[in-house]
């Protein structure tokens, strides 16, 4: 198990109400609660919402392309000269 760091926090007491809730709904620890909503937080904060629809359109385009199996034909172009794209 990692590290962990003992913090001591100050929480309404609407907030602690609501805590105690969720132990018991949940059987989680109150910090175990606690790290999660930090995380979930994080998460929220930088995550750029996801456009799930246009992540499956390319997901089939994807699957199509590979479903086509190798190409046969040469190349036409170089590597060097998508550099100078």
């Amino acid at each position: 198990m990692p590290t962990k760091v003992r913090k001591q926090i100050y929480i309404e007491p609407r907030q602690n109400r609501l805590l105690k809730q969720l132990v018991r709904i949940r059987g989680d620890s109150e910090a175990e609660i606690i790290r999660r909503a930090i995380d979930e937080y994080a998460r929220d904060m930088q995550l750029p919402a996801r456009d799930l629809d246009a992540w499956e359109k390319e997901k089939e385009y994807i699957q199509s392309l590979m479903a086509k199996g190798p190409v046969e034909e040469k190349r036409t172009w170089r590597r060097e000269e998508l550099y100078d794209r």
